[in-house]
């Protein structure tokens, strides 16, 4: 097996992937694929906290933070002070972060059916998607403090 080969096709689709999805986001709804991502997290994640959103996306939670305060500036989330810590915040989806998600979302399933529709079975899909599940598991497990 030729890791490095390995390596430069997994990063070279996922940037391909990435750069279509981000462009078809934009010119159907102008919502970039890092805000749609974004505001799936807040969808997904009940009293959603900045560090939630970090640990979601694999960013910083400064990137997270900074992510928000955009996002926020175009009222598509607020935030409110979290009652059982005062010294954290709950984001949550506005009414325009909805229905931006909910436009955005057609578009979105549309092009990774087109660009995850790979040739074979699909079982062959189905253990490419164990087979990433788990090596993204471990390298959550890599990146985990060693005591």
């Amino acid at each position: 097996m030729d890791l490095r080969q390995v390596f430069d096709d997994l990063v070279r689709l996922e940037t391909d992937l990435w750069n279509a999805v981000d462009a078809r986001l934009r010119n159907e709804t102008g919502v970039p694929l890092g805000t749609f991502n974004l505001l799936l997290v807040l969808e997904d994640t009940e009293a959603c906290r900045v560090n939630d959103i970090a640990e979601r996306l694999a960013i910083t939670v400064g990137g997270a933070s900074q992510a928000v305060d955009r996002i926020e500036q175009k009222g598509l989330c607020k935030r409110q002070q979290d009652s059982a810590d005062r010294r954290s915040s709950i984001v949550s989806l506005t009414p325009l972060g909805k229905q931006k998600l909910s436009e955005a979302s057609p578009f979105f399933d549309d092009e990774l059916a087109v660009w995850l529709n790979i040739p074979g079975t699909r079982a062959d899909f189905n253990h490419f998607s164990t087979v990433l599940a788990r090596m993204r598991a471990a390298a959550a497990q890599r990146n985990t403090p060693r005591s």
